[in-house]
């Protein structure tokens, strides 16, 4: 059996997803399949991850629906009931992982614990440099101290959150803080997403449907949120901010005053 379901939130960007399956190369560790989560990408998007598929590794499924608007919540549900493994690790296809970030997930594993790292935001100039082989070759990882230049002279931010850390003592003291689920960077027991009913569909804009509103059902339910803080390392690659609308803050308002776990708009629809 697989041991755990890596999957990829897409959407018609090609060129990011090279970067991504690049980073995925050279994982340490690589029992997993991959599961892209399609919101509706064209022919272009499509095509290539069918023929990645024929050269690649990986078990790669491509779950897909039609395109009508932001649905990412739905085709997430629906990569779930494709997974063919009891742990799964959730990330977006704008996303590169450290070369140990599948590694950290799956160890980190425990039933009742989700688990949530971070991400360097890497500026529109330092994510004008990679291409699917320098990324390979640990270009990203290799790079910190001019990440880190880059945070005065091209705007990549966060770039401390790039560091990854072996020490045990240091990890914990690291991580002490509590930290928010992020939604492209968390894993969890399978069973602990399905007792809640997945992702509430109802979300259908970014932000607060793929992270805010998934933690709060989670921790409704005893699913404690711990952080991954310098372990599970993640480089966010440049894009223009989505626009972030009230219908999801109202909505989540609603979710909060009801205070039920269990979403009946999720994978399951009763």
């Amino acid at each position: 059996m697989i041991k755990t379901s890596l999957i990829i939130a897409v959407y018609n960007n090609k060129k990011y997803l090279e970067l991504v399956f690049a980073g995925l190369e050279r994982q340490t560790f690589k029992d997993f399949e991959i599961i892209i989560a399609d919101d509706g990408s064209n022919s272009k998007l499509i095509d290539f991850i069918n023929k990645y598929r024929i050269t690649s590794d990986f078990t790669i499924k491509h779950v897909w629906h039609e395109d009508k608007g932001f649905r990412k919540n739905k085709i997430l549900n629906e990569a779930i009931r494709h997974s063919d493994a009891e742990h799964i690790v959730i990330i977006d296809g704008d996303c590169v992982p450290h070369r140990e970030f599948m590694k950290e997930h799956y160890l980190s594993r425990i039933e009742g614990i989700c688990f949530t790292g971070r991400r360097i935001n890497l500026s529109e100039k330092f994510t004008s440099l990679l291409t699917p082989s320098n990324v390979s070759a640990g270009f990203i990882e290799k790079n910190l101290p001019r990440l880190f230049l880059d945070t005065v002279f091209g705007k990549s931010n966060y770039v401390e959150k790039g560091i990854y850390i072996k020490s045990y003592y240091l990890r914990v003291l690291l991580n002490t803080k509590k930290r928010g689920l992020l939604g492209c960077n968390f894993s969890l027991m399978k069973t602990d997403i399905l007792d809640i009913n997945g992702f509430d569909e109802r979300y259908e804009a970014p932000s607060i449907g793929e992270d805010s509103d998934l933690q709060f059902r989670l921790e409704l339910n005893g699913v404690r949120i711990e952080s991954l803080n310098h372990i599970t390392v993640q480089y966010h690659l440049y894009h223009k901010l989505q626009e972030r609308p009230q219908t999801n803050l109202d909505l989540f308002e609603q979710v909060k005053k009801e205070k039920t776990a269990y979403t009946k708009y999720g994978i399951e629809k009763k």
